[in-house]
């Protein structure tokens, strides 16, 4: 499922990165790769703050949807 489905709080691990190679690499330079563990901080309209490691991240909601859990 989506990134955007997870809800406030939760503690997620990513399985899929789906997009573009350029995307991909940008989420990857995020801290986003599979097998990494995030938390969900906030939700706002779909758009997601995230704990990604040491760093907290936003997101918006079409950039959330190409990261799957």
């Amino acid at each position: 499922m989506p990134l955007t489905m997870a809800k406030t709080g939760e503690t997620v691990t990513i399985a899929k990165i789906t997009g573009k190679d350029e995307v991909r690499q940008r989420l990857a330079e995020l801290g986003f790769v599979v097998g990494a563990q995030l938390s969900v901080i906030n939700e706002v309209s779909g758009n997601l703050i995230l704990q990604v490691k040491d760093s907290r991240v936003a997101l918006d909601k079409t950039m959330a949807n190409r990261i799957m859990i």
